[in-house]
C-alpha cells in the first residue's frame, strides 16, 4: 500500500465517524441489537406482542401492569438506541390504541419516567421517530446475507402486517441508497479546500447517482406497502401530539412533568440525509418551510444533526462552481438539482397515492353504513387528512421545498 493511500483515506473515516455516520450503512445504525438485557424482559414482552395487544385493545392494561425499571443497566449506544424504540413503540401503541377519539391525556408513569431517561441520554425527543422506526428497526435474517428487502425484517412492529414491515424497509433502503452521496459530500468539500476540480466533478457525479439510486428505491413502495393499509392502521401509529387536532393539549408524561408536552409524529423530513444534501447544494427553502425543517433536525440523533451543522459551515460549493466558469462542473452540480428535484416530486406522487386518494377512499368508506373498521374497531384515522404524521400541511410543504429544489439550479 502507497504512502500517499495512508494520507487519503483517514480524514473521510474520521469525518464521518466523528458524526456517527458509517462507511457501509450512512445514517443507519450498524447491524442493531435485537435484545435487551435481562432485566428489561417485561419491556421486550410487550413489544414483541405490539400488533396483538393493540388490535385486542389489551395493550393499555399491559402497561399498567409493567414495572418500573432502572434504566442504569442499559450500557452504550446500541442498547439505548433498542430500549428507545421499544419503549416508543409501547408509547405508540398505548396512546393510539382506541383510535383519534380515544386518546389518553397521560403517559403512566412506569412507561414515561424511563422513557424520558433514555430520550436524555440520546438527545432524542420521547416519541417515535424516523431515528427509530427505521434507523434503529432493522435486522438480517442471514447475518451473511444481502442488505435487500428479501433479507431483512424489522425488529419491533406496530399493526400493519407486511405492509408496515415494507413501508420501513423501503424507507431504510432509500437511506442505504444515499450512502455513495453521503461519501460524497466529504469528498467534494475536500476538493474545493483542494482546488482538485476533477476530484470535485467525480463527487458531484456520485452525489447525482446517488440520489437517483434513492429515487429508484423508494418506488418499491407500491410492491410492498397497500395504501388502504398505510392510511387506515399504519398511519395513525406514526403520528404526534403536536399540531394533531386529535390531541390539542399534547401529553403529560407522569413523573417528568405536571405539563403536557407537545412532540411531532415521524416524518420523512426527520431524515438527515435530504437536509445534507440541500446544504451541501445551497438549497434555500421558503420560511415556512424551512422553519419546519429545522424543527425536524431536533428529532435526528444530535451527531447527525452536528453534521448536518458542519456542511452548512463549510465552503459553499455554488459559490465554488460559479467562479469556476467550469461548464462540467456546473453541469455535473445542476444533475444533483435536478435529481434532487424528481425525487421531491416523486415523493409527491407517492403521498398522493399513499394519503390523498386513500383518505377520500376512506371518506367515501365513512358514508357507507358498513364501513370497515379503522386502526383497532374504531374508524379511519380523519384528524391528518391534509397533513403529514410530522403535522405539516403535506402537499403545500412538499411542492414548496420540491419548487425551491429546483430554484437552486445554476443557469448557463
Amino acid at each position: 500500500m502507497e504512502a500517499s493511500d495512508d494520507t487519503e483515506e483517514p480524514p473521510l473515516l474520521l469525518a464521518l465517524t466523528r458524526f456517527q455516520v458509517s462507511e457501509e450503512f450512512g445514517f443507519l445504525l450498524p447491524d442493531p441489537l435485537t435484545e435487551l438485557p435481562a432485566p428489561y424482559g417485561p419491556w421486550m414482552d410487550i413489544a414483541r406482542e405490539l400488533p396483538q395487544l393493540i388490535m385486542s385493545h389489551q395493550l393499555r392494561s399491559h402497561v399498567h401492569q409493567m414495572p418500573q425499571l432502572s434504566t442504569q443497566h442499559l450500557r452504550g449506544r446500541e442498547e439505548l438506541h433498542l430500549a428507545h424504540l421499544v419503549l416508543s413503540c409501547i408509547t405508540m401503541g398505548y396512546v393510539w390504541q382506541e383510535g383519534e377519539e380515544g386518546t389518553v391525556q397521560v403517559l403512566p408513569r412506569n412507561l414515561a419516567v424511563p422513557y424520558w431517561e433514555v430520550s436524555q441520554a440520546l438527545g432524542l425527543p420521547p416519541i417515535l421517530s424516523h431515528a427509530d422506526f427505521v434507523l434503529a428497526n432493522w435486522r438480517r435474517k442471514d447475518p451473511n446475507g444481502p442488505l435487500e428487502i428479501e433479507n431483512l425484517d424489522t425488529i419491533i412492529t406496530l399493526p400493519g402486517g407486511e405492509s408496515l414491515r415494507g413501508f420501513i424497509l423501503v424507507t431504510l433502503l432509500v437511506e442505504k441508497a444515499a450512502v455513495p452521496g453521503i461519501k460524497a459530500i466529504i469528498g467534494a468539500l475536500r476538493a474545493i479546500l483542494q482546488c482538485d476540480e476533477e476530484t470535485l466533478h467525480r463527487a458531484l457525479q456520485e452525489l447525482a447517482g446517488a440520489i437517483e439510486a434513492m429515487s429508484e428505491a423508494l418506488r418499491r413502495m407500491h410492491d410492498y406497502v397497500d395504501p388502504e393499509v398505510f392510511y387506515t392502521v399504519i398511519r395513525i401509529f406514526l403520528s404526534g401530539w403536536k399540531d394533531n387536532p386529535a390531541m390539542p393539549h399534547g401529553l403529560i408524561y407522569e413523573g417528568v412533568s405536571q405539563e403536557p408536552m407537545a412532540y411531532s409524529g415521524g416524518s420523512a423530513a426527520q431524515s438527515t440525509v435530504l437536509h445534507a444534501f440541500d446544504e451541501l447544494l445551497g438549497i434555500c427553502h421558503h420560511e415556512d418551510s424551512a422553519a419546519f425543517l429545522h424543527r425536524m433536525r431536533d428529532y435526528m440523533p444530535p451527531p447527525h444533526r452536528a453534521f448536518v451543522e458542519e456542511i452548512q459551515r463549510a465552503v459553499s460549493l455554488k459559490q465554488h462552481v460559479l467562479s469556476s466558469g467550469d461548464a462540467r462542473l456546473r453541469a455535473a452540480f445542476n444533475r444533483c438539482v435536478s435529481a434532487l428535484t424528481d425525487f421531491r416530486s416523486y415523493h409527491i406522487t407517492i403521498v398522493t397515492k399513499y394519503i390523498t386518494i386513500a383518505a377520500a377512499k376512506a371518506k367515501a368508506g365513512r358514508a357507507e353504513p358498513n364501513s370497515r373498521a379503522g386502526p383497532s374497531g374504531g374508524k379511519p384515522p380523519s384528524a391528518l387528512e391534509a397533513k403529514g404524521t410530522g403535522g405539516s400541511h403535506i402537499f403545500s410543504f412538499l411542492k414548496s421545498i420540491r419548487n425551491t429544489t429546483r430554484e437552486g439550479m445554476i443557469s448557463a
